[in-house]
């Protein structure tokens, strides 16, 4: 190394050794100091000690004094190691050791703290996690730093494991520093704070401080400023509110907030209030609120600052309340302003009232904790039963129903007392061999865990419960027998090793909190229950109370609420729109293409386009009739609305408001392919864009928030300024670029779709020239379509096993969804793996019938399997939800059953990942996944897959092959299609229509109704017809024919399809007078027609039937609905040669037809034909959806219904139909038709709706007793032809009984 390198090497160094410096003084002061090794003796207690030897002052770490650290004189749960550290002290790591030279060490342990040697404080990794990880033997350190440093003076270690082939064995030490604060305690009575302010014009002011009390209610602060007006954080039922306080008028604060809970439990807990602009920030501890303020806050200053109770600005004293605050409060900052210094200094901003300390004064309640199932305490009789009475005290705290809270025996076997919880009310009841003698209750709502006090009392024959002195309700009865206690009491339960049968609990154990108990007024000291000198206990945590409210933060997400027991929490997901253990999964679909590739049709249906993420379901319409899948979201004016000029009004403005909010409607147009919106301006003498000065008379708004002015129109180009005619260039003036700028007398139109999803939606639309005479204008801004899903269809093939796409750690701490579909032929391979330090998470094919999802948050690896009956690797798409939270994780495999695995009720939450997340493999490149991923989500966020895979090597972009999976969505011989994103079903070769080829094409017909389909001429054999659809081609000579249809009529006899051959040979289907079908075959025509009857009756009862008729050469089968199969035999050849034409309906020039049919089908069919299929001819649905490119002649009325439909069961209910021949048109010369006419003057549209309202109920009425004269006519028209019918073919017509029905959208709330 040269002179010059060992220069700047040098020079390097000493700037990182003066950075490393600097930041040792500026940064976080370190606190790590070892705390307990200069300690004397005194400083420590414990439950006991094996030897003097053994005593609690010799467990210091590395330290050989004595025996070499502590050991208690019998290795229990019930031991404790406790270090007095003189004040409090900032604690931030603890290490154990076990005793020197033994094989005694602690395997596990608890770590409590206090301020004051009482009410012990558990300390809790993650809010979840108690215990520690001790020692594997008995000389190596074992160091635990703390996630939250601790403050406290005392500290206390509880054994929970120790070496089985020792005993417990301890030495320890704590680090940190020392603490410094300012206290001030407040009586609750008259003694507060009071700081005035000068007015601080800023944005941002902060408040904090930390405060400790048994009083679950009581006021902490309240800042006023000018008028009054200000805000409150008050204690009520231990959790804090934020109250809004406008003017100093009595009326009610409103509240803006609540935080926190069990906020009574005599702990410190932080508090801070953070103002900036028009929002506060509201943080309690570790949790922190985000509050929109009032708009009068925003130039608000606090002016006056009362601490502990609630003063006015115009008042020198606090209003004295059993509201005001009692406890202490710790380091009371104002913008960094010390305020409890100032207090102590007698500052004159400071007014000090009442009895206020500078120290915290404590009262001193020892509580007890009954954990679980064996938690018991029992406790003599003799001094409570020398009154000859009973009288118990004792209050509790849970959050169970159920639970037994006391028991005693009555003496000489008379009976047991039995005191205990049921659905959450107190209930008294002595009971005596299988026998109710008594039984009282009280109180209710009693889990809701706040402190509840009982007395139980029984004097001079009356026996009484009362709940929070008789607040919360009491109840009393006159026993007949003496109420005393035999021996012993029982708190909480039953001892296992009852031998005596001295208690017996027929209820669940209490789990809770219990203090004060009483014995005949005098208090129970559970300290020496503690020492074991009164009493005996099981499993109990004395002195305190280690309730946790485990709906505070709430762990439901989405608006989920949120019950508890002792021991878990629940989330009731209902009405939320999500599912799972704490409603994290949306219930719905993220679009309406998922929908239809469920195999849903049109309706109404709601999506969550996150899924999991924060925004909320949506309703829109989807729109499933067109190849695309349209998602419609209408506004409050979809309508054609007419503007005429109105004085003084030089411009009409217009706001659309959507049907859903904004964060989901740009989330919805985001994740469409293509959106697009009409525009429409018609306009006689109403210019729309340009004018002489180039500034547009009109425009629109369009895009996020109120939107952006937009001065182009639909079809044109954004900026262009332009319609579409301008850009097309065939506008009514060359001169202008749009035709309403022509500003012609006669109607003109420009209208045109917005296609540009950034200016879409249209917010408002501003109208300008409107307010000249002449002028008129009517406007339509259509709802908003969108089609496609650019997530759904997002995916990647990998080719090889060492192939894979890399993407950003995932993150997904408390919460964590995956879900997407797959395809493979592989046997096995690794979905997705992302790791941490020692957590992980992993989805993988482990065989082919099995998918494994498996993680770690620190517990331990978990895994969740689900088998599939079938082979999974088939090529066909699967689909996995994968969701892991605080409560369970889950694993769904396409629609078989969840698999579930429970978390551990008291380990880690937090899953930390720190590793990229590969998907398609892993990092060592083994086991990876051969095959497509499609849709691949996490936490609702779709992984762009196909943009990755485009960059990376062994890796596509896109998977084909969608109709293995979705094909059989294609109904009724519809043909799946492939398409790059995704398939769509051609119906070209079925009797149905609709995107699954699964509608019915069903008509209406009269008696007048033909419908002729010509086949081939036979000079037409030879020629190439390649413009006519699939459907309409046939051979003219058939040796077999496949025919269905279905119907419903009231007629009989009654043709139903006629087949027509150039050699006078026919095929007849129809409903003979018994009505039964009859099919008619003339396939010879020197004989006569052969007649093949069925056997089922009642075909004209006006129901549905549907009838399949298939002929191979001389054999013929007839299917007709769910009934038996008929089979019959032809005695001719089987040869239908050179057929002509198909006919529904009444049959014109039938001269070739034999007499009788020929009547027939000269009186045409009444009812409804739906489904028609002849071979692989559809004529029904050519003449309906394809008359101009049919060869098919329709005579007479043709109305297309849902008739055929199965639903349709009501044969007299209304019908809504669109004829053939219906087509819109217009009003006047170009005159727009206005479906909604809207207009500025409320009198004018109401006298012209009355008006049009007294017209058309005249035309009805007109129409009505025309018609059913014109019926009455038809009726006997008909009669007279039965009358004159020949005896084979009674007809028998009921045109009143036609089965139609309502077709009505469907609605679907999934």
């Amino acid at each position: 190394m040269d002179l010059g390198t060992k220069r700047v090497v040098w020079n390097i160094a000493q700037v990182a050794l003066l950075l490393c410096s600097s930041y040792g003084t500026t940064g976080e002061e370190v606190c790590d100091s070892a705390l307990v090794s200069n300690l004397p003796p005194s400083s420590f207690r414990s439950s006991s000690q094996l030897s003097s030897s053994h005593a609690p002052g010799f467990a210091k770490l590395n330290r050989r004094d004595g025996a070499g650290g502590w050991s208690p004189l019998t290795s229990d749960r019930y031991q404790w190691l406790e270090v007095d550290l003189g004040e409090r002290t900032k604690i931030t790591a603890v290490a154990t050791q076990g005793r020197y030279g033994s094989s005694d060490w602690l395997a596990s342990y608890l770590l409590m703290f206090s301020d004051t040697g009482h009410n012990w404080k558990q300390y809790r990794q993650e809010d979840s996690i108690g215990s520690f990880p001790g020692n594997s033997n008995a000389d190596s350190v074992v160091q635990y730093k703390l996630q939250q440093p601790a403050i406290a003076r005392f500290l206390r270690l509880i054994p929970l494991d120790w070496n089985p082939s020792g005993r417990i064995g301890l030495r320890l030490e704590t680090y940190g520093c020392p603490y410094t604060s300012d206290v001030v305690s407040l009586d609750g009575s008259s003694s507060s704070l009071v700081y005035r302010l000068k007015p601080r014009q800023t944005s941002r002011e902060v408040v904090s401080l930390k405060f400790k009390t048994l009083r679950n209610s009581g006021t902490l602060l309240h800042a006023e400023g000018e008028g009054g007006l200000g805000f409150s954080l008050e204690l009520e039922r231990g959790k804090l509110l934020l109250l809004l306080r406008q003017g100093r008028s009595s009326s009610e604060p409103r509240r803006l907030a609540s935080l926190g809970s069990l906020l009574d439990d005599q702990y410190w807990h932080y508090l801070a209030v953070e103002r900036r602009g028009s929002h506060l920030n509201l943080t309690v501890d570790k949790h922190t609120e985000r509050i929109q303020i009032p708009a009068e806050f925003s130039h608000w200053d606090i002016e006056q600052l009362n601490v502990g109770a609630v003063q006015s600005l115009s008042s020198t004293k606090p209003v004295l309340s059993k509201r005001n605050f009692h406890g202490c409060l710790e380091n009371l900052l104002y913008n960094g302003l010390k305020l409890i210094e100032l207090a102590k200094h007698k500052n004159h901003q400071v007014t000090v009232v009442g009895n206020v300390t500078f120290s915290c004064a404590e009262l001193v309640s020892v509580a007890v904790t009954f954990p679980g199932p064996q938690s018991f305490l029992q406790l003599p009789a003799a001094a409570a039963s020398s009154l000859g009475g009973v009288s118990v005290g004792f209050q509790f705290r849970t959050w169970n129903k159920a639970g037994l809270l006391l028991t005693f025996d009555l003496p000489q076997g008379g009976g047991v007392v039995w005191l205990y919880l049921s659905e959450a009310r107190l209930r008294l009841q002595i009971h005596k061999a299988g026998r109710v003698l008594l039984e009282l209750s009280a109180g209710s709502a009693l889990n809701d865990g706040q402190w509840h006090s009982v007395d139980l009392n029984c004097r001079r024959g009356r026996l009484s419960i009362t709940v929070d002195e008789e607040e919360g309700g009491s109840a009393q009865a006159s026993p007949s027998f003496p109420v005393t206690i035999e021996s012993h009491l029982f708190f909480g339960g039953c001892p296992t090793d009852n031998e005596r049968q001295d208690c017996r609990n027929p209820f669940n154990v209490f789990q809770g909190c219990m203090r004060l108990l009483t014995l005949d007024d005098q208090i129970v000291d559970l300290i020496m229950v503690q020492q074991k000198l009164l009493g005996i206990y099981s499993n109990l945590l004395i002195d305190m109370c280690g309730i946790i409210d485990r709906c505070s933060p709430s762990r439901c997400e989405h608006g989920g609420r949120c019950s508890q027991s002792w021991t878990v929490f629940h989330c009731n997901c209902s009405e939320s729109g999500y599912s799972g253990a704490t409603c994290h999964s949306s219930v719905y679909e993220q679009s309406c293409e998922a929908y239809k590739h469920n195999g849903n049709t049109s309706g109404q249906f709601y999506i969550d386009v996150d899924g999991s993420g924060p925004i909320k379901p949506q309703l829109v319409y989807c729109n499933m009739t067109e190849e695309n899948t349209w998602m419609v979201i209408q506004h409050n004016n979809s309508e054609l609305t007419r503007l005429r000029p109105s004085p003084g009004v030089n411009q009409h403005s217009v706001h659309f408001d959507y049907s859903t909010e904004e964060e989901q409607l740009l989330a919805a147009i985001s994740q469409s392919e293509h959106c697009q919106q009409e525009l429409s301006y018609h306009c006689r003498k109403s210019r729309l864009l340009n004018t002489p000065e180039g500034s547009p008379f009109s425009w629109w708004l369009g895009g996020p928030g109120a939107g952006r002015v937009q001065t182009y129109w639909g079809g044109a180009q954004p900026g262009s300024q332009q319609c579409v005619c301008g850009l097309q260039g065939d506008c009514v003036d060359p001169q202008h670029y749009c035709n309403c700028d022509a500003d012609r007398t006669e109607w003109a139109e420009d209208s045109g779709l917005l296609t540009h999803k950034e200016s879409l939606p249209v917010r408002s639309v501003v109208l300008g020239d409107i307010q000249r005479p002449g002028s008129e204008a009517a406007y339509r801004v259509g709802p908003l379509r969108c089609h496609g899903d650019k997530n759904f269809w997002n995916a990647a093939f990998f080719d090889k096993e060492t192939s894979y796409l890399h993407f950003p750690t995932f993150h997904g701490e408390l919460s964590a969804d995956i879900s997407f579909l797959f395809k493979t032929t592989a046997s096995s391979g690794v979905f997705l793996e992302n790791l941490g330090i020692k957590d992980f998470i992993r989805i993988e094919l482990s065989s082919t019938n099995q998918v494994v999802f498996s993680f770690d948050v620190g517990n331990g690896p978990l895994e969740v399997q689900v088998e599939s009956s079938v082979p999974l690797n088939d090529n066909r798409w699967h689909r996995v939800r994968a969701e892991r939270n605080v409560k369970e994780a889950s694993l769904r495999l396409d629609e078989l059953p969840v698999a579930t695995q429970e978390a551990p009720a008291d380990g880690h939450l937090h899953l930390q990942l720190n590793s990229q997340l590969f998907i398609g493999g892993t990092a060592s490149r083994q086991k990876g996944f051969r095959g497509c991923i499609r849709s691949l989500q996490l936490n609702g966020v779709t992984l762009d897959l196909e943009e990755r895979a485009k960059i990376t090597p062994g890796v596509r972009p896109g998977c084909p092959g969608h109709c293995s999976s979705y094909g059989s969505l294609c109904q009724n011989q519809g043909r799946c299609v492939e398409r790059d994103s995704g398939f769509h079903c051609d119906c070209g070769l079925s009797a149905h229509a609709g995107v699954f080829c699964h509608t019915e094409v069903s008509a209406s017909f009269k008696s007048g109704t033909s419908v002729s389909y010509t086949f081939k001429e036979p000079y037409e054999l030879s020629r190439n017809s390649s413009a006519l659809p699939s459907s309409i081609y046939s051979d003219m000579t058939l040796r077999g024919e496949n025919v269905s249809l279905s119907f419903r009529t009231n007629q009989s006899p009654a043709l139903l399809l006629y087949v027509s051959s150039y050699y006078r040979e026919y095929l007849a289907l129809l409903i003979n007078k018994h009505d039964k079908l009859e099919v008619r075959y003339k396939l010879d025509s020197s004989r006569d027609a052969e007649v093949l009857r069925s056997r089922v009756r009642s075909l004209a009862n006006g129901q549905l039937h549907t009838v399949t008729i298939r002929r191979m050469t001389d054999s013929v089968t007839v299917q007709i609905d769910q009934n038996p199969r008929e089979d019959f035999n032809l005695t001719s050849d089987g040869e239908f040669n050179a057929i002509k034409s198909l006919v529904l309906g009444r049959v014109f020039g039938s001269d070739d037809l034999d007499p009788d049919l020929s009547r027939l089908a000269s009186l045409g069919f009444t009812g409804c034909l739906s489904v028609v299929h002849f071979n692989s001819i559809s004529p029904l649905k050519a003449a309906l959806l394809h008359p101009d490119t049919s060869p098919v002649t329709i005579t007479g009325p043709l109305v297309r219904s849902n008739c055929g439909s199965s639903a349709s069961a009501n044969p007299y209910a209304a019908e809504n139909t669109h004829h053939l021949a219906d087509q819109s048109g217009s009003v006047g010369s170009g005159q727009p038709l206005v479906n909604a006419m809207r207009t500025d003057s409320a009198l004018i549209g109401g006298v012209i709706a009355v008006v049009i309202f007294v017209i058309v109920t005249g035309l009805a009425i007109t129409a009505r007793f025309l018609y059913r004269r014109k019926e009455t006519y038809r009726n006997q028209e008909v009669k007279g032809v039965k009358q004159e019918d020949s005896q084979d073919f009674t007809f028998n017509n009921q045109t009143d009984s036609q089965s139609v029905s309502n077709e009505n959208p469907k609605e679907y709330f999934i």
